[in-house]
């Protein structure tokens, strides 16, 4: 937070819970880099790391929520502050749901390489959509740590070039399913791994649209992508 407060209690408990989404943003991309490393060599350590990690972003996301409900008990926060607050749950809500979907995505894995996917499906393909989500992620964080707006309006615009990969790869392998049907169950695999991926970008936007809400009070969760960059500015 860039004010300051009569109480400095209060502004190092707002820092606290700043520090601490950070972290459990750190591990929610770092979980996501494991994930795409597991697809990309069909790892299986790999992808049981992943799951085994699942239970410390949800039990992160509790720690949080608790500290959020003890200051808003304690300081009765008004304004921007309660504002700040009410961005950061929902901010946490979205960390912990990528990391619903990371560890989705490491099941998926899983199931890939007990059933022995075809080589010629195109789950390199993939790992180019799942890097993209990882720096969109990376970028929300970042924007998230400076309370960067413009930085902000740039991840919403991104989300569109995920979901086009995402529409694109579901073209691709309903072509496959129908030339061979041998590659439908693999292909679904990789259908819900691309679906996860893009749910990944889905909430690095939805991150970035309550910093916006921090910075300029605005809700532009349903404002239309050429007109958030003027409510941001």
């Amino acid at each position: 937070m860039s004010d300051k407060h009569l109480s400095s209690q209060f502004d190092a408990e707002l820092n606290s819970i700043s520090t601490h989404v950070l972290e459990m943003g750190g591990l929610v991309e770092s979980q996501l880099h494991q994930a795409v490393y597991a697809l990309g060599n069909m790892s299986l350590e790999s992808a049981l790391q992943v799951e085994e990690n699942e239970n410390r972003i949800n039990q992160m996301e509790l720690s949080i929520d608790h500290e959020i409900i003890s200051t808003i008990g304690r300081r009765q926060p008004t304004a921007r502050d309660l504002r700040f607050l009410m961005a950061i749950s929902r901010t946490t809500q979205n960390l912990e749901r990528a990391g619903d979907e990371v560890a989705r995505m490491a099941r998926m894995v899983k199931s890939i390489i007990g059933n022995g996917t075809p080589r010629n499906l195109p789950i390199s393909e993939l790992r180019l959509a799942a890097d993209l989500a990882a720096a969109l992620l990376r970028k929300s964080l970042d924007s998230f740590a400076r309370l960067d707006t413009q930085m902000a309006v740039s991840i919403i615009k991104a989300d569109d070039q995920i979901d086009e990969e995402y529409n694109g790869f579901l073209r691709k392998l309903i072509t496959y399913m129908m030339e061979d049907p041998r590659t439908i169950s693999p292909s679904l695999d990789l259908l819900f791994l691309a679906k996860s991926i893009e749910r990944i970008g889905d909430h690095a936007k939805n991150i970035a649209e309550q910093i916006i809400f921090i910075v300029k009070g605005e809700d532009v969760r349903h404002t239309p992508v050429d007109k958030v960059e003027s409510v941001a500015g």
